[in-house]
């Protein structure tokens, strides 16, 4: 580990370059960055990389969990609930029986068993690699949240037939209501636990007497302590961190203060850049490794059955996402649906084209056992991870390279973006300062007069509707701006009830008061 120690520094120095060269070149970096890794694996003094999926998920899986639930809105994925669980659940198990079919009937050797293995495996879009796509391409705000809300569910569908396949695949059997309980506690289970673990997270915050420092390394503390305890019991360690960082999500404003926030901010997105940078380049790196266990399968035919998978994967995909908007179209005659107005064929075309899968598919590979348990090898196994790695390489690379000129080319931003985000933010901002100014003139009408200090923030904010900077306050200003701010925060919390309200305007206001608050520290 020692003699490897200055090859995984300069592995992230390249990985530093390679997301400012993706930036340059308006690349999504995920892409660059599995090519990276693939052309080192190529390089005779690089060391192979033996990839323990143990370490992946745990190492790996509970932080980026852990931000993605921390940065997504609660309030568009309950809106969307309906076409996320059909997409996390139901399409998942659609898929996986249709890659069963597939390479049963066109795989030597693949029995049903081995293609619902196959199916489990690659099944899923990955939450890391949707995320990392998403934010680099510009995607309306309830398409993103659809995809990268079902991205992070899906972990218990697809698991639950990884682990009964492989069941099938050693004894030959399948028990359906065993399935159908172990299915049902790994979903509530890992919520059930996730919740319990973070509120009692919850409650060490706020009890406890920490300063910042703490609180944050507190929050990185709870993701892994959720997965580990969800998995630990058999449950979904994914659906735990899942809940758990949702639940935390919603209540940082009553456990973490301005500095906390601020300075947990940097932390987690230093961190999670890292980290994704780091799987990304694992994937292209592991090659080697994966080619040198294919046996008596040639190269050339492992390449034409990952790619057959991958097309079934993204043909299944888009027929499903179609699916999912008749049924939605139906389903309105009843029943009050998120989406009132058709939708069309590009919001569903850019939907079943952004199914990107990543590390979570390549590790949930890696762990089928290399024997059964008589002893005897694991029918395959070396075939299903170079075809998990080639539906990722493709996936990443054709998918997410043509998404931003698909969504271009359909002009899906102009006709779903109804108001650009900075408009928005300036209306938000006009609005919290009038409804401000009239909390200032009801409650401080007294200290408005009294302190000339006060009064210019209040005649400034009324002239131009901006904050007043650069200025020295004396304490009682101090306490009555603090108080002002956290009537404002109070405001957009309430207001972002609204289901109209766009929540990535208003985390982007309470994080400029967060910024306001801290300033106050060193007038």
């Amino acid at each position: 580990m020692l003699h490897h120690f200055p090859f995984y520094l300069s592995l992230i120095l390249l990985i530093i370059i390679l997301i400012i060269v993706a930036d340059r070149i308006r690349v999504a970096y995920p892409i660059l960055l599995v090519l990276g890794g693939l052309g080192l694996s190529f390089i005779p003094s690089v060391p192979d990389i033996e990839i323990d999926p143990e370490l992946i998920f745990i190492i790996f899986l509970p932080p980026l969990l852990s931000e993605a639930a921390w940065s997504i809105s609660w309030k568009e994925l309950w809106k969307w609930r309906r076409i996320i669980t059909s997409f996390a659940f139901l399409i998942v198990f659609l898929t996986a029986f249709v890659v069963a079919l597939v390479a049963n009937s066109y795989i030597p050797g693949f029995s049903l068993a081995l293609g619902f293995l196959l199916g489990g495996i690659v099944s899923p879009p990955d939450a890391v690699s949707a995320g990392a796509i998403m934010k680099f391409v510009h995607v309306p705000s309830r398409y993103q949240s659809i995809i990268e809300g079902e991205s992070l569910l899906n972990d218990a569908s697809s698991l639950i037939v990884f682990r009964f396949a492989l069941i099938a695949v050693g004894t030959g059997q399948f028990i359906w209501h065993d399935a159908i309980l172990s299915f049902g506690w790994m979903v509530f289970g890992g919520i059930g636990i996730g919740l319990a673990v973070a509120y009692g997270f919850f409650k060490a915050h706020r009890l406890l007497p920490t300063d910042v420092n703490m609180d944050i390394v507190l929050t990185l503390v709870a993701p892994y302590m959720m997965y580990i305890a969800a998995e630990t019991v058999h449950s979904s360690g994914v659906m735990a961190v899942v809940s758990g960082g949702l639940f935390l999500a919603q209540r940082k404003h009553l456990f973490l203060n301005s500095s906390g926030r601020i300075k947990g901010f940097s932390v987690w997105e230093s961190l999670c850049f890292v980290l994704n940078g780091l799987v990304f380049m694992i994937i292209g790196l592991a090659l080697p490794t994966i080619t040198k266990g294919l046996g008596n399968v040639s190269v050339n035919e492992a390449i034409g059955y990952g790619v057959l998978i991958t097309v079934v994967l993204m043909v299944s995909r888009i027929l499903s996402a179609y699916g999912a908007v008749v049924t939605t179209l139906i389903a309105r005659n009843f029943i009050t649906v998120a989406e009132k107005r058709n939708p069309g064929y590009k919001a569903p075309l850019v939907i079943g084209w952004a199914g990107m899968r990543g590390v979570v598919s390549l590790a949930a590979a890696l762990s089928i056992p290399e024997t059964l348990e008589n002893g005897a090898p694991f029918p395959q196994r070396n075939l299903i991870l170079f075809i998990t790695f080639i539906v990722i390489l493709l996936t990443l690379l054709l998918q997410g390279l043509t998404l931003p000129i698909l969504i271009k080319k359909i002009n899906l931003l102009r006709d779903n973006e109804v108001l650009p985000g900075e408009s928005h933010y300036q209306d938000m901002y006009r609005r919290l300062t009038n409804q401000s100014l009239d909390y200032l003139h009801a409650n401080y009408e007294e200290q408005i007069t009294r302190q000339p200090i006060l009064k210019k923030i209040v005649e400034k904010w009324e002239e131009e509707g901006k904050e007043f900077d650069n200025i020295r306050l004396d304490q009682e200003c101090k306490l009555v701006y603090v108080d002002m701010i956290n009537h404002q925060r109070e405001w957009l919390r309430e207001w972002n009830k609204d289901h109209e309200v766009d929540e990535g305007i208003v985390r982007r206001h309470l994080y400029r008061l967060d910024l306001e608050e801290e300033k106050l520290k060193y007038r």
